[in-house]
C-alpha cells in the first residue's frame, strides 16, 4: 500500500520515521483552514472519506482536499484510523463524521500515534498541551454521532482561539455549538479519549553526569585535560519494554468497552485490563473476534495492533507448557517402560526356577514313593468282610438284582466305604447261590501296588489308610485318609481307586491297606 506523494500522510510518516511530531502551532495552522473548506463542501451536500492520505499541500502550505481520493475508503490502517466509526463500514461522511476526522488527523499529528485502543491523551504526551486543545479534542473524538458536535465552523473558531497566531481567523461562528443545541449533547463519556485521572506518574529526572575527563598530554603542569564524548544512547527495541508500555496505555482506558465473539456468542463488555487477563489466561486466542464498542470496528484479536502481541505471547507461553507436558509425559512412559520390562524379565526367571524346582521336587516325590511302596507291601494289612451276606436287613425295592442267579444287592458307585457296607447290609436278602467268594489276597493284588499314589504326588512324609468296597470288579465305596490330613490328596487318591479294576463277583467286599511314612 503505497502513500500518495506530496499528502499530509507523507509528511506525516517522514516525520515519524525520525522521531519528529508537528507541534501544537503547526497542527492548528493545518486543521483551521481545514475545517473551513470542509464546511463549505458539506453546506453544498458533498460527503467524503476524511483522512491524511487525501489531503494535499495547497498555496502557501494550507491543506486541500484531494476529491477523487476522498470518495474511496483509505486502505492504510492509520488512515482507517481517522475514519468515524459510523464510516467503518464504507459509506462517505457527513460534516459530523468530518468532526471526528478532523480530530483524528490532530490527535496524530501532535503524538504520532493513531485514534483507538491504548490511545494515550495529549498531555501525557505533549507535556506543555494547551488544556483547551485537549477539551476540544474529547468533544471531536466522540464515538456516538448522536453525542458528537457537527459545526466544523465552530471547530474552526475553537481552535483559532487557542492559538490565534498559527493561521488566519476563520468565519464567526459560535464555539459553544461543540457543546450540544437542540438536536444532540455532547457525552464525553464516549469519547475515543481515555478519561482523566490515569495519566502516568511523572518520572523523576536523573541527575545529570559528569562528563569523563581524559588527559591528552603527559604528566606535568602543562597536561591539557578534555571532556571523553560519549555516544547517545537510543532506547533499545526491547519487546518487553514495548510490551509494558502498551500494557500501560491500554489500561489508562478503564471504561468496559471490547466485546469478544466466542462460539457464536459475544462475552463482555471488558475494559482493557479485563480483556488482557483474558487473553493472558488463555480465555481468548487470537483468531476469536474482537469488537470496539466505541469504534464500531470488528476483526480477530490477532488483527488489533494493540491487542495482537499479548495473544501472540499467550499462545506462546500456552505451546511452551504443552510442550513441557509433554516431553514429561514421554519420560515417565519410558521410565514406566523400563521398569516394565525388569518386572517382566525377573517374573520369567522366576517362573523358569520354579518350574524346574517343581519338576525336581515330584521327580525326588516320586521316586520316594515308589522306594516307600516297595519297603511297605509287608505291612500292609488286608481284612475282607466275608460274611456280610449272613447279617440281615429289612430289603428295599431301590436294589438291583443281577440276572443268571444269585440273590445279592448291587449297589451304585461314589458311595464311601462304610455307607456301602450299611447299603449292602440293608438290601441283602439270604440266597445260597452263587459262585464261591474272591480271598482276600485276590483284591490285596490290585490294592496293594500303590502305583496310583503317584499319580497324586503323595509325598513320602505322608501315611494313607484306604478303605475299598468292592463290587462286580469296581470299587462302590471308597473311604481315604491321610496324616497330615489332606483333602485335596485323598480326594484324588479316591478317584484313581473308583477307577481301577478288581476281581468280579456278586457279593460285596471290603478290603483296607494303609501305607504308613517314611
Amino acid at each position: 500500500m503505497s502513500i500518495p506523494a506530496g499528502t499530509l500522510r507523507a509528511e506525516m510518516e517522514s516525520r515519524r520515521a525520525t522521531g519528529r511530531r508537528f507541534d501544537v502551532r503547526e497542527a492548528i495552522g493545518l486543521a483551521v483552514p481545514l475545517c473551513t473548506q470542509l464546511h463549505a463542501l458539506h453546506a453544498q451536500g458533498r460527503t467524503l472519506f476524511v483522512h491524511p492520505s487525501c489531503l494535499g499541500y495547497g498555496a502557501g502550505g494550507a491543506l486541500q482536499v484531494i476529491e477523487e481520493l476522498a470518495h474511496s475508503p483509505p486502505a492504510l490502517p492509520r488512515d482507517r484510523a481517522c475514519l468515524a466509526p459510523e464510516e467503518r463500514k464504507g459509506g462517505e461522511g457527513d460534516a459530523r463524521a468530518s468532526v471526528f476526522a478532523v480530530g483524528a488527523i490532530l490527535y496524530e499529528l501532535l503524538t504520532n500515534s493513531s485514534v483507538g485502543p491504548g490511545m494515550r491523551r495529549p498531555a501525557d504526551v505533549v507535556p506543555d498541551l494547551p488544556p483547551a486543545l485537549e477539551i476540544v479534542l474529547g468533544k471531536s473524538l466522540v464515538a456516538d454521532p448522536k453525542h458528537r458536535p457537527s459545526d466544523l465552523a465552530a471547530l474552526a473558531q475553537a481552535l483559532y482561539q487557542i492559538v490565534p497566531s498559527a493561521s488566519e481567523q476563520p468565519p464567526s461562528a459560535d464555539a459553544s455549538h461543540l457543546d450540544g443545541d437542540d438536536e444532540f449533547e455532547v457525552d464525553l463519556n464516549l469519547s475515543m479519549m481515555p478519561p482523566t485521572g490515569h495519566t502516568e506518574e511523572p518520572r523523576v529526572p536523573s541527575a545529570p553526569s559528569l562528563p569523563k575527563i581524559q588527559a591528552v598530554s603527559g604528566d606535568g603542569p602543562f597536561a591539557v585535560a578534555i571532556p571523553v564524548n560519549q555516544p547517545n544512547r537510543m532506547p533499545g527495541n526491547d519487546p518487553t519494554r514495548k510490551l509494558a508500555d502498551l500494557k500501560a496505555a491500554l489500561e489508562s482506558d478503564p471504561r468496559p468497552r471490547y466485546v469478544v465473539i466466542k462460539d457464536g456468542m459475544d462475552h463482555g463488555p471488558f475494559s482493557s485490563v479485563e480483556l488482557l487477563q483474558q487473553i493472558a489466561s488463555g480465555s481468548f486466542t487470537g483468531d476469536q473476534v474482537l469488537r470496539d464498542t466505541f469504534s464500531a470496528e470488528e476483526r480477530a484479536i490477532q488483527d488489533w495492533e494493540e491487542f495482537a502481541p499479548f495473544a501472540e505471547q499467550a499462545k506462546l507461553n500456552r505451546d511452551i507448557v504443552q510442550e513441557k507436558r509433554a516431553l514429561e509425559a514421554v519420560v515417565t512412559a519410558e521410565k514406566q517402560g523400563t521398569q516394565y520390562k525388569a518386572l517382566i524379565g525377573m517374573a520369567l526367571m522366576g517362573v523358569i526356577l520354579a518350574a524346574g524346582a517343581g519338576w525336581w521336587y515330584r521327580e525326588r516325590a516320586n521316586k520316594q514313593r515308589e522306594l516307600a511302596v516297595q519297603g511297605a507291601t509287608d505291612r500292609v494289612a488286608i481284612e475282607v468282610d466275608a460274611g456280610l451276606e449272613g447279617q440281615k436287613g429289612a430289603a428295599r425295592a431301590g436294589g438291583a438284582r443281577p440276572s443268571g442267579g444269585g440273590n445279592f444287592p448291587t449297589l451304585g458307585s461314589g458311595m464311601s466305604c462304610e455307607a456301602a457296607q450299611a447299603r449292602y447290609v440293608e438290601e441283602y436278602k439270604l440266597g445260597n447261590n452263587g459262585p464261591p467268594d474272591l480271598t482276600a489276597g485276590a483284591y490285596g493284588n490290585v490294592l496293594n501296588r500303590g502305583t496310583y499314589l503317584n499319580a497324586c504326588n503323595v509325598p513320602s512324609s505322608m501315611s494313607v489308610n484306604v478303605c475299598a468296597a468292592v463290587q462286580n470288579g469296581r470299587a462302590v465305596g471308597v473311604t481315604v485318609t491321610t496324616s497330615p490330613s489332606n483333602p485335596s490328596i485323598a480326594g484324588c487318591i479316591s478317584g484313581q481307586i473308583r477307577g481301577m479294576s478288581f476281581p468280579s463277583h456278586p457279593r460285596l467286599d471290603v478290603a483296607r491297606t494303609s501305607f504308613s511314612a517314611n
